[in-house]
């Protein structure tokens, strides 16, 4: 894994169903920390190298803004609780992997915030496993995908535009992962 530049600040919590093992195993604050900052630090540096790649929800960010703290809450679900929060949120009638509620803040409170607040990702840890298994990976580079996943969601990133938003975000995906030594999830 990557030493990552940009500093981060995980907020976990869960629904009293997930088990306290559970989010020993696969929710450690230090190791989600590095995925979500070597995430930021890739993005950042591409942003940086091309005038004309902006983070959609966040297009007035750069170097400086990146000296302050970015904080991301993350919430883990049950399959329930996910079904009714994927069905409010998008309109679809399942529990979900993984759903991302950016902050989208103006720039101009951005600049007085001490920390940039990206946003929160919910995820539906059964959904995970699940997938996980059926894809024959192992649940935690699955999982590690679905935060790489989420966070440029936060940034404004989205698949279901097109089809050259999806090529666009899966590169991004496949990038960060093999810095991260994970494999191509899409292989």
């Amino acid at each position: 894994m990557t030493n990552p530049a940009i500093s981060t600040i995980i907020n976990i919590s869960h629904a009293e169903q997930i088990s306290t093992d559970t989010i020993a195993q696969f929710y450690q604050a230090d190791k989600l920390q590095t995925i979500i900052s070597t995430t930021l630090d890739d993005m950042l540096a591409r942003v940086n190298n091309n005038a004309k790649l902006v983070f959609p929800y966040f297009a007035n960010l750069n170097a400086v803004n990146f000296q302050k703290q970015i904080e991301i809450d993350i919430y883990i679900t049950d399959p329930v609780e996910g079904r009714k929060l994927n069905k409010d949120a998008r309109g679809k009638d399942y529990a979900t992997n993984i759903l991302s509620y950016p902050s989208n803040l103006p720039a101009q409170v951005l600049k007085v915030l001490p920390s940039i607040p990206l946003g929160e990702l919910i995820i539906c840890h059964d959904v995970v496993a699940r997938q996980a298994k059926e894809q024959e990976k192992t649940i935690t580079n699955h999982l590690h995908h679905l935060l790489v996943h989420g966070v440029l969601h936060l940034l404004g990133f989205d698949h279901e535009l097109g089809e050259t938003e999806r090529q666009q975000m899966e590169s991004f995906e496949i990038d960060i992962l093999s810095k991260l030594n994970i494999a191509n999830p899409y292989e």
